[in-house]
């Protein structure tokens, strides 16, 4: 490996001359006293590297009490980190947690050699894992955010293109840096972004005016949701047992259920400390779940740490705004912990989990029960009644699509209303006094 100095630079600012390939990773795991079962941390992160198409070499841990704004870890450590680089001949060092800017700079120096931490990792992996136009889009936005406060020269050419772990998706380039290039390079991928996601919304739109119930699968990466959603859809979604094997958006049709046919949508798998942009990003995917009407957090029953992996998920369901949204757990993987399909109710009556086996095949009619329950009790069915004053609400419901059949009568509207539950309920607050006969409904079909 090489230091470089480009043209008219002193010697203090020479900066290492990256590699351009190689994946021979050396894994830092930073790990203070807040860090809950950091044997199961590590491990998650060394599953992130894998994923990512590294060749892990050798893990150090490294204690910290008081980050260091030079290294986050303390000087000690990475000086050792630095000395098994150049002993193992390593290309890159993955670190599990995020860097600033100058920390991730001063260990690159360092140790001579790519330093890539946790949000550029799994920014990596989604880069790889993209498929569809707006999924690529999405990644590049979120890698040039995440980039733009690394760059110190170079980005004279967004276009050109390197290999290996945090050089995927727009690329690297040599020396000078132009911000203005990157710039426009970003308000570019937004105004695409935005063109694409009229197009979701329409889409989204034309299944509402279907009527049908809709579902999302959501869950921790890796428990096992699109060999769920194959079990529930017939389908043949890409399954691995990887981490975030799964990136965009799939929706199928689910038919069989006593309660009618519904949308079923599988997402993309959350992890911890999710990189925020990327959250942002992926509005198309989180979309999936916020609209739901019901949310199947599919959970690997066979995980000892599976508790402690809900609260994880719910956490990033409660950012992207989807808290509020009914939940029916769903316990996969039960062959692998020892149990038989089952289904459990809570206190009144309703079905809160279900233990299944989607890789067996195991408990999936009882899911499909589930559902049927869930989702029928979901749905309000009736006539609704309005005032002619009440234009606004009555023109809601319409571009809504709940409307079977509607006619006007001298006391007004007579609308025949087929709609979810969570569809209608949050006109109530809009129409003041006009909702009144919303509300009514509402209660009835309760």
């Amino acid at each position: 490996m090489r230091w470089s100095s480009p043209p008219g630079t002193r010697k203090a600012e020479t900066l290492f001359d990256r590699e351009k390939k190689g994946e021979r990773a050396l894994l830092v795991l930073p790990q203070g006293r807040a860090v809950a079962d950091p044997e199961r941390r590590g491990s998650e992160f060394a599953d992130l590297a894998r994923s990512a198409g590294a060749q892990v070499i050798e893990v150090i841990e490294a204690r910290v009490d008081a980050p260091s704004p030079r290294y986050y870890i303390g000087s000690g450590k990475a000086a050792m980190i630095a000395e098994r680089v150049k002993a193992l001949d390593a290309d890159l060092v993955l670190v599990d947690h995020t860097l600033s800017p100058v920390q991730e700079r001063n260990l690159e120096k360092l140790v001579c050699a790519r330093v890539v931490d946790r949000t550029g990792l799994i920014l990596d992996i989604f880069a790889l894992r993209a498929r569809s136009h707006e999924g690529k889009l999405e990644v590049e936005l979120a890698q040039l955010k995440h980039l733009a406060t690394r760059l110190v020269r170079g980005w004279t050419h967004l276009e050109r293109q390197r290999g290996g772990i945090g050089l995927r998706g727009p690329g690297e380039t040599q020396l000078e840096t132009d911000r203005r290039l990157l710039g426009e390079r970003v308000k570019l991928l937004n105004r695409r972004i935005e063109r694409v996601q009229i197009q979701r919304d329409q889409q989204r739109r034309a299944r509402l005016r279907a009527i049908l119930p809709r579902v999302a699968l959501v869950g921790y990466t890796n428990a096992g949701k699109s060999t769920l959603f194959n079990a529930l859809t017939a389908s043949t979604v890409y399954v691995a047992d990887q981490l975030f094997a799964t990136l965009d958006p799939t929706v199928r049709r689910i038919d069989g259920l006593t309660s009618g046919p519904a949308v079923v949508a599988d997402t993309v798998g959350f992890v911890r400390e999710l990189p925020h942009d990327l959250v942002a990003a992926f509005r198309a995917t989180l979309a999936e779940a916020r609209d739901a009407d019901l949310l199947l957090h599919v959970i690997d029953a066979s995980d000892p740490e599976r508790d402690r992996l809900i609260e994880v998920v719910d956490a990033v369901l409660d950012e992207i705004g989807a808290g509020a949204v009914p939940q029916l757990r769903v316990f996969n993987k039960i062959d692998l912990a020892g149990r038989e399909p089952a289904l459990e109710r809570d206190g009144s009556g309703r079905i809160e989990r279900v233990w299944v086996s989607a890789a067996r095949n195991a408990g999936i009619d009882g899911l499909r029960q589930a559902l049927a329950e869930r989702l029928g009790g979901s749905r309000v069915r009736g006539e609704l009644r309005l005032p002619a004053a009440a234009g606004r609400l009555h023109a809601r419901l319409r571009a809504l699509g709940v409307l079977s059949a509607e006619r006007f009568e001298e006391d007004g509207w007579h609308l025949d209303v087929d709609a979810p539950r969570g569809l209608l309920e949050p006109l109530l607050g809009d129409g003041g006094g006009e909702s009144a006969p919303l509300r009514a409904l509402l209660a009835a079909a309760e």
